[in-house]
């Protein structure tokens, strides 16, 4: 068992986003008789798993989703980590190709120097790109 600071220090993760996590259901600890928390060493993964989802721009209530399909009373397995990942894997794979859509576009852009509107990929005369929906559309995978 790892105390608050323990687990902080191992994961990197502040002591109040722990707290936070916990609150909403994301980590649970049990309490000594001096009503200290204590968190199984399990919880590190499921701190892991929790701050790359965040990193990969995963929300909060997508996280919770999917941790909620793991099994409770028991450290999750590597069979349970694979199907939780695997429902992400087409949301991931959109999100991948609008972050190489969106480095080429804006390489070609900002580097070309051009400073022109006239030139600029990104320019949207008359506003005709308004039917495909609000945003830059053209950094946004055709679809």
């Amino acid at each position: 068992m790892l105390t608050i600071g323990q687990l902080a220090e191992r994961s990197g993760i502040s002591t109040s986003a722990i707290r936070f996590y916990e609150s909403k259901g994301l980590v649970s600890s049990v309490r000594t008789a001096g009503n200290q928390r204590r968190y199984e060493k399990a919880t590190l993964r499921r701190l892991g798993f929790i701050r790359a989802a965040q990193r990969v721009g995963l929300s909060l209530e997508e996280i919770t989703a999917a941790l909620s399909t793991l099994p409770a009373g028991r450290t999750p397995t590597k069979r349970d980590w694979h199907r939780l990942s695997r429902s992400w894997r087409t949301r991931l794979d959109e999100q991948i190709e609008r972050l190489q859509l969106l480095r080429d576009e804006l390489d070609g852009c900002i580097g070309c120097g051009c400073l022109s509107l006239q030139s600029c990929r990104l320019r949207n005369p008359g506003d005709v790109l308004a039917a495909r929906g609000p945003g830059a559309v053209r950094l946004e995978p055709e679809g």
